[in-house]
């Protein structure tokens, strides 16, 4: 560290948002290890970004392999070393180069639950020159063939339930499948290499077999296509995000940087962590398809030599179980699910919980009483939230340890990365203190929505992406969300278009108008409501509107409350549906 760089910080509430800028600017300062430089985007308007981040995302994974003989990923009792989690994605990557074809720039999409393969199939995609596109592993067959037949990927890697879902397309949309197995089915009996009229299909042992063909590994250039992940926004198909290898590596330096600044200002949270000498653990429950499941924990625990611990479901008494048999240090969830784990009986700090040093959430306002419950068990911990995107690579704001515990309705100082515009309707910049839409900008952002022009150029606008969420900077500089003028309903942590359940229920011959739109719920964050208006002489029950959406839709974007409406809609003069005044009654029904 650099003699610009502070490396003592001693807090107090007068002081301690000047205490951490300062910290902050001497941690970026010329010399220190998070040295900002300028640079630039496509068009040449400047950015700034980290001078050590690495060039290219296949550089950093193969930093990962540093760490040898050291347990990386827990699943189910079995335990995946780093070596021989590079052993198998080398292996992957060499036949995905020599067998099946793979040339730098085609795409490979991985279809699976998260599980050890997964990332070995992320890891070998990119090491193979190719752009790895993680598919959203709870989708049914209409939404796995979209994103396929949009992307074109070379390969597929899927695990069994996956490919079942697919069977009857798959070989339409894809050139070659790779399968893996799940464990209760027998390795002899592929779900679809007994099908001739399937795509070649080969299952995944032996392609991880040692002694198989050695994959050049290419030095891609910062600004080609490193990844493209999935986001539903809020229209009725999820779009393709594009991000470059420089955009991903800036944004995977982030994470170091919040890590260092949290730590340079929470002294004696990290005093406290290292006294009780257990090994960085985290226990991984949100999909590894998502921009914090991959870039936060899978990653970020690659590159630094940390413990991942995969569950199959997210249940907080079995989370539970496992903070306390695999001593997790940390874990990361959406607010409902961090909320579950406190409320969980059994769960104390000086007990089953002993190993936690942190808890993790994303990005809008949390409630009062997660605020409450945090404070009650995690005091003095390095607790935190983050504001990002999958647009973003989830930069964009953070806070933990002390900052967390001094704002915790924020949601977080600005990354070095970002510039921030809190804008009104028009575009224009408001001043602190006042709430617009909040655009972003900086050199994490993606290249744009992958084949599709339209969706690119109503997002991103003079190189500032539209977040469609609402927020103001305080006085602090902090960024505080609001509330979100997407419709999109966050449940769980996962995002549902309602745009996406309303053209499924219009399906169904029986239905003539439908509004779709969000509830507080204390379970899942946010719980999905339909409200339908029947066709004339049809009186379709909600039971079987319920029984179409599971028909074809994935499980956690089905609505819980179906309300047949005997009147129309409300809507505007412009014939929008209004929502509010159907979202309003609604919990005014539920409060009687």
């Amino acid at each position: 560290m650099s003699s610009s760089t502070p490396d003592t910080f001693t807090p107090s509430p007068a002081n301690f948002f000047d205490g951490f800028f300062k910290a902050r600017a001497g941690l970026t300062s010329p010399g220190a290890p998070f040295e900002l430089v300028e640079s630039a985007d496509a068009k040449g308007q400047p950015l700034k970004a980290f001078k050590n981040a690495f060039p290219h995302l296949p550089a950093l994974l193969n930093a990962g392999r540093a760490h040898g003989p050291k347990e990386f990923i827990v699943q189910d009792g079995e335990r995946w070393s780093f070596d021989r989690f590079f052993a198998a994605a080398d292996a992957l990557a060499g036949h995905l180069q020599h067998t099946l074809g793979v040339q730098p720039g085609d795409r490979v999409a991985i279809a699976m639950r998260n599980r050890p393969e997964w990332a070995v199939a992320f890891v070998a995609a990119s090491l193979a020159g190719a752009v790895p596109v993680p598919l959203n592993s709870y989708g049914l067959h209409d939404e796995l063939a979209a994103a396929l037949r949009l992307t074109t990927p070379r390969v597929l890697v899927a695990d069994t339930p996956r490919l079942q879902r697919l069977a009857a397309s798959v070989a339409a949309l894809v050139a070659h499948v790779v399968e893996v197995p799940e464990e209760s089915m027998p390795p002899a009996e592929p779900a679809l290499s007994a099908q001739p009229q399937t795509a070649g299909v080969n299952l995944l042992d032996p392609l991880l077999a040692p002694g198989g063909p050695v994959a050049q590994v290419p030095a891609p250039r910062p600004e080609d296509p490193a990844l493209i992940l999935f986001t539903s926004g809020a229209t009725s198909e999820a779009k393709g995000v594009v991000s470059s290898h420089r955009a991903v590596c800036q944004a995977m330096f982030n994470i170091d940087f919040i890590g260092a600044i949290s730590a340079m200002t929470s002294p004696q949270a990290i005093a406290g962590f290292m006294q009780r000498g257990f090994a960085p653990t985290t226990l991984t429950a949100v999909p590894l398809f998502h921009v914090s499941g991959l870039h936060a924990q899978l990653l970020s625990s690659l590159r630094h030599g940390r413990r991942l611990v995969f569950m199959r479901r997210w249940d907080p008494a079995r989370a539970l179980e496992l903070i306390r048999a695999e001593h997790i240090t940390q874990f990361n969830g959406a607010p409902s699910m961090v909320l579950q784990l406190l409320e969980q009986p059994g769960f104390d700090r000086s007990g089953a919980a002993r190993s936690l040093g942190g808890l993790g959430f994303g990005g809008a306002g949390l409630p009062q009483r997660l605020i409450d419950e945090v404070a009650r068990h995690m005091g003095g911990t390095m607790t935190g939230i983050g504001f990002g995107l999958t647009e973003t690579n989830g930069v964009g704001a953070a806070a933990s340890g002390l900052l967390f515990e001094q704002a915790p309705r924020a949601s977080g100082a600005l990354s070095p990365l970002i510039e921030c515009r809190i804008a009104d309707e028009q575009g224009h910049a408001l001043p602190p203190g006042q709430s617009g839409e909040i655009w972003l900008r900086g050199v994490s952002l993606m290249d744009g929505y992958w084949q599709q022009p339209e969706a690119t150029a109503r997002a991103l606008q003079d190189g500032w992406f539209r977040t469609g969420d609402v927020g103001l900077l305080d006085e602090h500089g902090l960024l505080r969300v609001v509330d979100r003028l997407k419709d999109v309903i966050n449940r769980n942590g996962e995002k549902i278009a309602a745009a996406e359940v309303e053209s499924c229920l219009l399906l169904h011959p029986q239905v003539q108008e439908v509004a779709v739109y969000g509830v507080p719920d204390d379970a899942t964050g946010e719980a999905v409501v339909a409200e339908v208006v029947p066709r004339p002489h049809t009186a379709p029950t909600p039971e079987d509107l319920l029984g179409h959406a599971a028909a074809h839709l994935a499980a956690f974007k089905v609505p819980l409350y179906v309300q047949v409406r005997t009147e129309p809609l409300p809507r505007n003069p412009a014939g929008k549906a209004l929502k509010s005044p159907l979202r309003q009654a609604f919990l005014g029904s539920r409060a009687r």
